[in-house]
């Protein structure tokens, strides 16, 4: 794999970091922690790995099906829930637990970390696979839109650590599941006329931002350390 390929492959994961690290206006989290929170995406795609295959032994999953109901079924568990649990764990049962998750906007920040670190290792082995074309086409769907699922987690991770809430991390990654697989059978379901393929993909590029701008502002203006800026 050559350096421009590499590099064509990381550089989105990280611009993303960049861009969600400056957006945690008001009390910044320590650097190390996101590293160590990056690297635990990378290593969430072995629990991906592991699941995916035993979601496919055991109940057969098929994306690509021809029947709608089971193709939809495989992308919302046997991807999207794969997938995103799968990250969801690492940010839980680490990030979550830091003194230094102390307001709201960074339950987004942690899971963006996370997904990002996922995404980029992803991100490797389909340009490794594929070629540069593959790349730029990512560059503005697949890993943005990981962020989009990671930021819907994060977000609702947040609520939870400083509003109290028993269930809110949950209803987050069941959301960020369903959205994960909604946009995945959009592009993968074969049934699908391409005219609504176009729609459905855009509409989740729309929707997916729209929803992940109004999460950032809403978490940024309930940070408790607003008042000291």
């Amino acid at each position: 794999m050559s350096l421009y390929l590499l590099a064509l492959a990381i550089a989105p994961g990280i611009a993303i970091c960049f861009y969600i690290y400056f957006k945690d206006k008001y009390e910044k989290e320590p650097i190390r922690l996101l590293v160590i929170s990056f690297i635990l995406g990378v290593l969430s795609v072995v629990p991906t790995l592991l699941l995916s295959e035993l979601g496919t032994y055991l109940f057969g999953f098929e994306p690509t099906s021809s029947n709608l109901i089971f193709s939809l079924i495989s992308c919302v568990i046997g991807i999207g829930l794969v997938e995103e649990f799968s990250k969801f764990i690492f940010v839980r049962y680490y990030a979550y637990k830091k003194d230094d998750f102390n307001e709201p906007f960074d339950g987004i920040v942690y899971s963006v970390m996370v997904s990002m670190g996922f995404a980029t290792i992803e991100n490797i082995l389909y340009v490794a696979a594929s070629g540069a074309s593959t790349g730029w086409l990512r560059m503005f769907t697949a890993v943005p839109m990981h962020a989009v699922f990671a930021i819907v987690m994060g977000y609702y991770l947040g609520v939870q650590k400083s509003f109290g809430s028993k269930t809110a991390a949950l209803q987050g990654l069941l959301l960020a599941s369903l959205l994960h697989g909604i946009y995945d059978f959009v592009l993968m379901y074969p049934g699908i006329h391409p005219g609504l393929q176009f729609i459905g993909f855009f509409a989740c590029l729309f929707f997916g931002f729209r929803f992940a701008r109004k999460a950032i502002r809403l978490h940024q203006e309930s940070s408790p350390f607003k008042g000291f800026q």
